[in-house]
């Protein structure tokens, strides 16, 4: 049996969600385990970015599980 259309658009979501959240952690701890001086320099001025990136990615996330939790009555 197909999925429906809502129940991909749920999964598009918490997918999207799950990778910006990813990449935002992983620009955040990028810092942390970098080798070289130059990379940590450079992830260190990319901050806002991944902080913009892992709320992102955690809005989507709450999105997608609102939208399935409140589904889950029909």
């Amino acid at each position: 049996m197909p999925t429906p259309p809502k129940d991909k658009a749920d999964a598009e979501i918490l997918t999207k969600g799950v990778i910006c959240a990813l990449i935002g952690a992983v620009i955040l701890l990028g810092p942390y385990v970098a080798r070289s001086a130059d990379v940590r320099e450079l992830m260190l001025q990319m901050r806002l970015v991944g902080w913009f990136a892992l709320v992102l990615g955690l809005a989507f996330i709450a999105r997608g599980g609102y939208r399935r939790y409140t589904r889950r009555g029909d």
